[in-house]
């Protein structure tokens, strides 16, 4: 395949990196930080039985998930056609104007249908990794996507700590016109501030009809990313259910079940955060197939022990290890499709590795939750790790082929 940066995409890719990062940093702040009062706005919504403001949370929650697995190929697509600059400017503004409307709501059906829209027209922090991707020289690929992931978990790290904090000071529904002047602000820096030289290509007639998928030379190593992306979000999100109630049964004090809660689900985001870039750099030396294998192979062997912890230290600790295991997960994937599709058709294709995440960030919970309430959460833990296992295994054996 051959390479299509310009000089111009030479000369701006830092700057691009930049603002995408702090784009995605704010957007998905102000995304996350809905986590800890959602019930709280679900019952003020007028939902007064305990299960169903339980069910209308977990509604709302994954509505945003699902409709953006099912959209994300076509804004990649649309992205190879017009422009991924112009995916980010719509993203930006679809989703500041979906989460201020979330402050007006009147009842739960209104939340859950913004929530449907912001999945729809969201995808900043996707979008940009599709940018960021493809605008990148290929040898640096590795670095920025881990520094961009970084951002991405840094947000989501914070975001729930500012929604702890905001509520109280000026309410739930200040907190969600907060947060979209937060993500007009994204969207104002990325209109002005992001550069994208490239034309977007001419395709013919027949070109645009074409799939994106029959366009690429060699599919093993693409499919095999794809199934990892999926496995891996599905892996972090499988345990999320079981956390707090894993939590109870380490700790004698109930006062603090829902700091120490707190702290273990913010230990992997943050081992994450540190390796992120570093592994993204060793990925660009190494090669980024040993990165994968070798990230799932210890992330599994650091999910046994978290079966058979004794005290809530050894789950944070534990936790933490793991997080910089897979802090080089998604760059590396994202940079293995980069490396076996056309330029043309990168966008479409990376859409499709977002979507899988998507599928597996949903699918994880649900999962998660009915095995540890039916078998017991060790067997959570086992489960997923078995699942990395046969991951590592099945990356090496396909892309080692391929």
């Amino acid at each position: 395949m051959s390479e299509t940066i310009t000089a111009g995409e030479e000369r701006y890719w830092k700057q691009n990196l930049l603002i995408c990062l702090l784009g995605s940093f704010s957007t998905l702040i102000a995304m996350s930080l809905l986590l800890p009062f959602l019930p709280l706005y679900v019952e003020e919504l007028g939902v007064s039985d305990t299960a169903a403001i339980v069910q209308w949370s977990g509604v709302a929650y994954a509505a945003t998930f699902l409709s953006a697995a099912i959209v994300a190929p076509l804004w990649g697509r649309l992205g190879d056609l017009y422009g991924r600059k112009l995916m980010l400017v719509r993203a930006s503004l679809g989703m500041a104007i979906a989460m201020s409307l979330m402050g007006m709501v009147q009842n739960i059906e209104q939340l859950v249908a913004l929530r449907l829209f912001v999945g729809i027209a969201g995808g900043y922090s996707s979008g940009s990794m599709i940018l960021v991707a493809t605008q990148t020289p290929k040898h640096k690929t590795g670095w920025a996507l881990g520094a961009l992931s970084a951002g991405i978990m840094a947000g989501n790290l914070a975001g729930p700590l500012l929604g702890g904090a905001l509520p109280p000071l000026i309410g739930i529904r200040a907190t969600f016109w907060a947060a979209g002047f937060i993500i007009f602000l994204a969207f104002l820096a990325t209109t002005f501030l992001i550069r994208e030289e490239r034309k977007p290509p001419k395709f013919k007639k027949s070109e645009k009809r074409q799939s994106s998928w029959s366009m690429i030379p060699n599919k093993k190593p693409v499919i095999a990313m794809l199934f990892t992306g999926m496995i891996l979000l599905f892996a972090n999100m499988s345990i999320e259910p079981i956390i707090t109630v894993y939590v109870m049964q380490l700790i004698d004090n109930p006062a603090q079940i829902t700091m120490v809660s707190g702290v273990v689900m913010a230990a992997a985001a943050l081992g994450s955060i540190l390796s992120a870039s570093h592994l993204g750099k060793l990925a660009d030396h190494i090669g980024h197939v040993k990165v994968v294998v070798g990230a799932l192979i210890i992330a599994a062997l650091l999910l046994i022990p978290q079966a058979f912890v004794t005290q809530a230290w050894q789950l944070i600790v534990l936790r933490f290890l793991m997080g910089l295991a897979l802090g080089g997960l998604l760059p590396s994937i994202s940079s293995i499709i980069r490396h076996n599709v056309p330029d043309n058709y990168a966008g479409s294709i990376l859409g499709l590795s977002v979507s899988a995440q998507y599928i597996g960030q949903v699918a994880g919970p649900v999962t998660g939750g009915f095995i540890g309430g039916q078998f017991g959460m060790p067997y959570v833990f086992i489960i997923t790790s078995a699942l990395l296992f046969a991951s590592a295994l099945y990356n090496w054996r396909t892309i080692k082929k391929a």
